[in-house]
């Protein structure tokens, strides 16, 4: 049988504690675990719902989703986050915007790999993805 757990999250600055220990490489177990800030910091995570499934590890947050990532200067917007502990792996879906120092990102799926800091963007069908990056000129 899974235990799946049930949080609603509207009020600013709360943190859905499973999803700050997966993002931010604290080795997040199966279970939910109270974690405090480390040097690798903390991620703020927003959302009309949030679940998270000991058995499978898997945390999913929907509605009016919001992520700020201070460490690796991510904020997010998207529909719907889905985070996968055991393969370390976040997805984003439904009209999904990331800005990242400065940089910037819109898709209607991305995938960010944790352990690679990569993003993986993919559009609607009929549709393109589109990227806004800030470049400097060498000194």
């Amino acid at each position: 049988m899974s235990s799946v757990l049930l949080l609603r999250a509207r009020s600013l600055g709360l943190m859905a504690a499973s999803l700050v220990g997966a993002i931010a490489g604290l080795g997040f177990p199966p279970a939910l675990l109270a974690q405090s800030p480390d040097q690798s910091g903390s991620i703020t995570l927003q959302s009309d719902i949030q679940e998270s499934n000991s058995e499978t590890g898997v945390i999913t947050a929907r509605g009016n989703v919001k992520i700020n990532y201070p460490a690796r200067q991510i904020q997010a917007t998207a529909a719907q986050a889905q985070y996968f502990s055991r393969e370390r792996r976040l997805i984003l879906t439904g009209n999904v915007y990331v800005i990242q120092q400065g940089n910037s990102m819109r898709a209607e799926t991305m995938t960010y790999l944790v352990d690679e800091g990569r993003f993986i963007a993919t559009p609607q069908s009929d549709r393109q993805v589109e990227s806004t990056y800030i470049i400097t000129n060498p000194q």
